[in-house]
């Protein structure tokens, strides 16, 4: 109800949101499935980000039925292979455990964990990024009308190689990166 009223007012809207808990989720979902059925963190997030964007679509359009331009993007977040975050993971993802609880998932797992306010969560890479792949077409589609619902958890994070190809990394890009990184 809240956006739609600023949609109404005139102004037009992109929208971006978390989703640690749900790619934390969706982690511990395929690690209790069969061997195969484990994804990386990139692939994790890009679900996640499907699924929440459909979610926030679906309740934009039904607050806004004479506004039909909505769209989910996936978006993608180039960061840099050798980014200190890969040494250091620091982003909470997943639910909260009391301190015992997640250092023997962390023993099982292979996890890094650290203490997040009262509770203990499973912590990942968080690298900055260094460009949103697509900037154009938010901006497009933004500039066009649409209500954008994109860059969710940060974006998909992604590396290039020295050929310039793209690839998955076991990382998330903290949604509040997003802002600062060139499109």
């Amino acid at each position: 109800a809240a956006l739609a009223a600023i949609v109404r007012a005139g102004h037009r809207l992109v929208v971006t949101h978390g989703n640690g808990p749900q790619v934390g989720l969706l982690a511990l979902q395929a690690a209790a499935g069969p061997a195969d059925g484990q994804y990386p963190l990139d692939v994790l997030g890009a679900e996640s980000e499907g699924m929440i964007g459909y979610l926030i679509a679906t309740a934009l359009r039904n607050a806004l039925p004479e506004h039909p331009l909505v769209a989910t993007l996936l978006t993608q977040a180039v960061v840099e292979a050798d980014d200190p975050a890969f040494q250091a993971p620091t982003k909470p993802i997943g639910p909260v455990y009391d301190e015992a609880t997640a250092r023997r998932r962390a023993a099982e797992r292979g996890w890094a964990v650290a203490r997040d306010g009262a509770h203990w969560r499973r912590v990942v890479p968080s690298p900055k990024p260094k460009e949103i792949l697509e900037g154009r077409e938010i901006a497009f589609l933004a500039g066009g009308g649409s209500i954008v619902i994109c860059a969710g958890g940060g974006g998909i994070p992604v590396v290039r190689d020295s050929a310039g190809q793209l690839a998955g990394v076991e990382a998330v890009v903290d949604k509040d990166q997003i802002r600062r990184a060139p499109v």
